[in-house]
């Protein structure tokens, strides 16, 4: 039996592996599970700009959580979507999803989108992180870096933890894209 779901777990791997090095795929194809219970499905998302955030309740980096909120609510009007990625790829979350999503409604009032906790990086990275790499070499180094979807699903940019979520390099990358059509 345990040869069977290693097997099952390893299909899926491959599975997710061959979509992400799929160059043509755009960010529309990913979904995550939601923190709450059924599926965070990007393509219910199209035509917005995303700012997908990894996350972590525990981490020097988790203030930014305040600012998250803030662009999420300001900038939503206009077209941006913030969607937070809970992970424990660094050991600085929660051990559940319900202690995430208490914690981060409790402490930082968030509302915008939150995925079950994923993997953001490696072999076992969610497919659309494998994706992420696969397009721009590039993997999360640490909680709360960020990778910019522009309106047509194509990756517009890729932020580490140090910028922060009103910084200028951000902010002017998330200006242009929230000003182009599809």
């Amino acid at each position: 039996m345990v040869d069977l779901t290693r097997r099952t777990m390893l299909a899926a791997t491959a599975g997710a592996c061959l979509m992400a090095a799929d160059k043509e795929h755009l960010a529309w194809d990913f979904s995550f599970p939601a923190i709450e219970g059924g599926n965070l499905d990007f393509a219910a998302f199209k035509g917005r700009v995303l700012l997908v955030t990894n996350t972590a309740s525990f981490c020097g980096y988790t203030y930014q959580y305040e600012g998250l909120q803030k662009l999420h609510a300001e900038k939503s009007p206009a077209g941006l979507t913030v969607i937070g990625i809970p992970s424990q790829d660094f050991n600085q979350e929660s051990a559940d999803n319900a202690t995430v999503k208490t914690f981060c409604e409790t402490r930082f009032d968030i509302d915008f989108p939150l995925s079950a906790i994923s993997r953001v990086r490696g072999a076992m990275a969610a497919p659309f992180y494998a994706w992420v790499n696969v397009q721009r070499n590039w993997q999360p180094d640490w909680n709360f870096n960020k990778v910019l979807i522009g309106r047509d699903g194509r990756i517009a940019g890729t932020f580490r933890s140090g910028e922060e979520p009103d910084g200028a390099l951000l902010s002017g990358a998330i200006g242009g894209e929230l000003a182009r059509t599809v």
